[in-house]
């Protein structure tokens, strides 16, 4: 599933996200969801949200 829906994302998914300073490379970090820091429905370039481990960035993959 991509992440630019809200609905698909839950605390607690394991997903891979882009930090803001690897968008141009697209490095993607592996981790858990701890807060979905993104309000609107639907973003473009991903949901931003939190991971447990406090690393901040858009989800590109949830994986389940």
């Amino acid at each position: 599933m991509d992440g630019t829906q809200r609905k698909h994302i839950i605390p607690g998914a394991k997903v891979k996200i882009v930090q803001k300073p690897h968008q141009r490379t697209g490095q993607l970090t592996e981790g858990i969801v701890k807060d979905i820091l993104t309000s609107s429905p639907v973003h473009h370039r991903g949901i931003k949200v939190r991971l447990t481990d406090g690393t901040v960035g858009r989800v590109q993959e949830v994986i389940g």
